[in-house]
């Protein structure tokens, strides 16, 4: 899956809060608020989760 550049303006406690849960679980802060995003998504059911141990997502409405 090819990743996308975007600029992400975010209030800077929000993000210092978003540091310290990625220090925690050992990831960047990228992966975290990839991975937060991505969480919500599945959750809502907007996307299906394609496989557990691969971080892809796939649009419910193209399968």
């Amino acid at each position: 899956m090819a990743k996308k550049a975007y600029p992400l303006r975010i209030n800077e406690s929000v993000l210092a809060a978003m540091q310290r849960w990625a220090d925690d679980d050992l990831r960047s802060l990228n992966a975290q608020i990839e991975y937060v995003l991505r969480d919500a998504l599945v959750k809502s059911g907007r996307v299906k989760l394609v496989q557990k141990v691969v971080t892809e997502v796939e649009d419910k409405n193209e399968s």
